[in-house]
């Protein structure tokens, strides 16, 4: 019959008198302190925090959408989710293009003829290595930045036209409601000095072209021309308070 030992073990950090003796004396090492575990904190319950504004703004649309059933209770919370939501879908809205997209010649008529009635489209036709191309394309790259609610395309000449002469580099044509409704040859029709302000202005001649997609409804073409000198207004002063800036600090 095979023996068996069995050892006995105390409770952690308990001591007998006579350790208690020995430790007095110098004998054994102070005694360890006993084991204790850290508090327990529960996490927190993200239903049991405030709800507040701020609460609502780091919420996603998909999110504010769902949580119409939790803020029936609380009308003032309920009408911010409405009107939070309600901007997040007009940004999107507005922020349709805000870039030059390049297109092929298979594109055109998805890109541009069949653009919706409301959108204006604005064609550059170009080629590379022609710097009166890569100037115009400059000035429109920072229209299209402005007036996100406005398409800005960019296609090679001859893949929008076979054969198209390199003289007439750049040409800018203008749709809208699947129709050319202006046609701009030559870098010259946009003035000695080619701006993205002056590029505006020759734009918007006839029609509203350039939108911003803040106005309510369809924009005049007096309205956008009156936001396009405003605009360059603000850009001329702008940079004379950078080079003031700039001077003063030598």
């Amino acid at each position: 019959m095979a023996d068996y030992h069995f050892v006995y073990k105390d409770v952690e950090g308990s001591s007998t008198q006579w350790d208690d003796i020995q430790r007095k004396l110098g004998n054994l090492p102070p005694k360890p302190p006993a084991f204790k575990p850290d508090p327990f904190t529960p996490a927190e319950d993200e239903d049991s925090k405030p709800k507040d504004k701020n609460w609502i703004d780091q919420k996603t649309e998909e999110q504010l959408e769902d949580l119409e059933d939790d803020l029936d209770d609380d009308r003032f919370l309920e009408e911010y989710r409405r009107k939070r939501l309600a901007e997040m879908k007009k940004v999107v809205k507005i922020a349709k293009f805000g870039s030059i997209i390049p297109i092929s010649g298979s594109d055109f008529v998805r890109e541009v003829s069949q653009a919706p009635r409301d959108v204006w489209v604005v064609v550059i036709l170009y080629k590379d290595g022609y710097p009166e191309c890569g100037v115009l394309m400059q000035c429109l790259e920072e229209l299209a930045t402005m007036y996100p609610a406005t398409k800005f395309v960019k296609i090679i000449s001859t893949d929008c036209i076979p054969n198209y002469p390199d003289r007439n580099l750049p040409t800018v044509l203008v749709y809208n409601n699947s129709a050319v409704k202006a046609n701009y040859v030559g870098l010259h029709t946009f003035g000695r000095r080619c701006t993205p302000e002056g590029v505006a202005m020759v734009l918007c001649q006839s029609d509203p072209v350039l939108n911003d997609g803040q106005s309510e409804g369809e924009a005049s073409r007096e309205a956008v021309l009156e936001g396009v000198r405003r605009r360059f207004i603000e850009k001329v002063v702008a940079q004379h308070e950078n080079d003031d800036d700039g001077s003063s600090s030598d």
